[in-house]
């Protein structure tokens, strides 16, 4: 197990590869390989595991298509879920690309920390940041989607983009359908209008890089 990338993630933060390895030796864990497609988690089911991506990328569906979040290589998922016992996943989480996941039991480390183990507290720690960093982001949805028009939709997240990305050159982690599915929105719907903002020289973009130009 590569222990110096897991010590990159943000659950783990803090943590030298060394440190990493001997706490997880201390734990419930174990991984499992998908291929794209694969569900991870299903709609309906309780979950004990935390996952961390080690390569590969999942998302949360909701419904048959509407993607809530990512989570690419070192990234963490289901966290809020395992935390609460026997609370039914509301999403399912399928697999995007071959993807190998790391899952951690997390009443165990609910259990070690309890336990005096000061350690264990900082992956708690660690957690709880990670929550509050995704309800940002799921609110952060809610407002880009909020907007019955498509245009405003789109300019409300590229918008946001490019404030993350500190410039009007745009490249999001969203292909076309990805995009249409995040926004809620009929991909066609959205190349259609796409299309007229480009016409109208407000935008340029080729695949998933884009260029704001008449926008205020």
């Amino acid at each position: 197990m590569d222990y110096e990338l897991i010590s990159r993630t943000a659950l783990f933060q803090g943590c030298s590869p060394t440190a990493t390895e001997n706490l997880l030796y201390g734990l419930k864990t174990f991984t499992k390989k998908y291929k794209k497609g694969a569900p991870v988690y299903l709609a309906g089911t309780p979950v004990t595991d935390v996952g961390i991506v080690l390569y590969g990328t999942v998302n949360d569906l909701w419904g048959n298509k509407n993607i809530i979040s990512l989570a690419r290589a070192g990234e963490v998922f289901a966290e809020a879920y395992a935390c609460i016992p026997d609370e039914p996943m509301m999403v399912d989480v399928i697999a995007m690309e071959e993807a190998e996941i790391l899952f951690l039991n997390v009443p165990e480390l609910f259990r070690l920390a309890a336990a005096g183990k000061g350690e264990y507290s900082h992956l708690i720690h660690n957690m709880t940041m990670i929550s509050a960093r995704k309800n940002l982001l799921l609110s952060r949805r809610i407002l880009h989607t909020s907007s019955k028009k498509i245009r405003d939709r789109l300019l409300s997240y590229l918008s946001y983009q490019a404030g993350l990305q500190k410039s009007c050159y745009v490249d999001i982690p969203l292909n076309r359908q990805q995009l249409a599915d995040y926004l809620s929105l009929d991909r066609s719907a959205l190349s259609k209008e796409l299309g007229k903002m480009k016409k109208e020289g407000l935008l340029d973009y080729h695949k998933n890089s884009f260029v704001l130009k008449d926008i205020e």
